[in-house]
């Protein structure tokens, strides 16, 4: 993010206290997410007052599958803290056939070649590995977009915003929803711009749409027609949107991973062998999936920092004010954590990865990257969920302070 974007759109003394939610992408991983805010629901709950009651947030900011996650947030946002409940309980209950399809022969595992050539067919005939069209109908079941604008209207929320990524321009494009698209100035940056348009089902697809993996999502942008890609893809800026729409402070929840077990050993020697198409995949998926969001979020504390220690007399004067930024991110690798759930995975999808060599063998850390995103089942999305509870409540006087409302003056 440019030092301007900070200074020009997040850091201007604010109307209101506005605390946002941004949500970063990861395809299966993002279950996750919805073990931070369940733990956080409770935390808030237990400390009782006007806040054991009201929705937290006035921003929703998400990407790929955290878009989904913001999305049904938004729509359930007028039950209060219900809604981190519900987003739980739509993890658990989640199985890989509502989220994509794939058909393939059981001997397909047995040669890698065969396997290549079938699997291509189809990937020719869809520009896609696998057929996402479920999630469309899943999404239509659990997303009440009438109940977002609801939110918005009632002033539940400010805005909710959905990024994608142009395969057509090269553009990373965030889609905004406000109340009645009541005017709020749009933004236009190299590579990035935003559009103020309702968010519908097409915008969450085309934002969760991992490369390769799912079909291009055609969307209407400036009067035309492009098609887009995941959200992740080209994201320089997680967190310009949330500042854009005026964001006095900022929770950010990643799926990252202190370290990647395929690329660590786990137990063999480092580099000893060379990599499996598994191996490669996974880390191209954490690559697009997080790498930009340290830098993001560090580059906006140390600017948040310098004007704390700026002298008062100078301070009281600015038309600037430090923005809180709190990002919480998971603890543990979750290459280890699918490694034990690997074998959930539909049989269909992993004959088809392991006939590519994409897999190694089953339950293995060496394919346990590339499966992780992929493993939409209730087993590791409950062992995402815990280690996201856990990691929450190791937290706790952070999140309950961060959500704390500001002092008067």
């Amino acid at each position: 993010m440019s030092l301007a974007t900070i200074i020009s759109s997040g850091l201007t003394s604010p109307k209101e206290e506005l605390a946002a939610l941004v949500l970063m992408g990861g395809g299966a991983r993002t279950a996750y997410q919805a073990g931070v805010l369940h733990a956080l629901a409770s935390m808030l709950q237990r400390r009782g007052g006007l806040a054991s009651e009201q929705f937290p947030f006035k921003i929703l900011v998400g990407t790929s599958a955290g878009a989904l996650n913001a999305a049904f947030l938004a729509s359930r946002a007028s039950e209060g803290l219900k809604a981190f409940n519900q987003l739980a309980n739509f993890w658990t209950t989640l199985h890989s056939s509502q989220v994509y399809q794939l058909q393939v022969p059981s001997w397909i595992r047995s040669n890698r070649i065969v396997a290549a050539l079938f699997l291509s067919r189809q990937v020719r005939a869809r520009q896609a590995f696998l057929n996402n069209l479920p999630l469309v109908d899943a999404l239509h079941h659990a997303i009440s977009l009438p109940n977002i604008e609801l939110a918005l209207e009632f002033e539940t929320l400010k805005a909710l915003a959905v990024t994608a990524s142009s395969y057509s321009s090269g553009v990373h494009w965030t889609f905004c929803q406000t109340a009645g698209n009541r005017p709020i100035e749009t933004w236009s940056r190299p590579g990035r711009r935003a559009e103020f348009q309702p968010i519908t089902i097409e915008h969450l697809v085309a934002s969760s749409a991992i490369p390769f993996i799912f079909p291009a999502i055609p969307l209407w942008v400036d009067g035309h027609r492009e098609f887009f890609g995941d959200g992740s893809m080209r994201q320089n800026s997680p967190l310009s949107p949330a500042l854009h729409l005026g964001a006095s402070k900022i929770l950010v929840i990643g799926v990252g991973q202190p370290e990647r077990a395929g690329f660590a050993g786990n137990g063999e020697q480092k580099n000893s062998s060379r990599p499996t198409l598994g191996m490669i995949a996974g880390h191209t998926m954490a690559s697009v999936f997080q790498d930009t969001l340290e830098a993001d979020v560090e580059q906006v504390q140390r600017v948040s920092r310098t004007l704390r220690q700026m002298p008062p007399e100078i301070a009281a004067v600015m038309p600037y004010r430090p923005l809180d930024v709190l990002a919480i991110s998971p603890s543990q690798s979750l290459d280890d954590l699918a490694q034990y759930h690997a074998s959930e995975l539909p049989k269909t999808t992993y004959n088809a990865l392991a006939g590519l060599g994409a897999l190694g063998t089953k339950g293995s850390a060496r394919g346990a990257a590339l499966a992780s995103y992929l493993l939409f089942e209730p087993g590791f999305a409950k062992a995402l969920m815990a280690l996201g509870a856990q990691d929450a409540y190791a937290r706790k006087n952070e999140l309950l302070a961060f959500l704390s409302p500001a002092p008067l003056g």
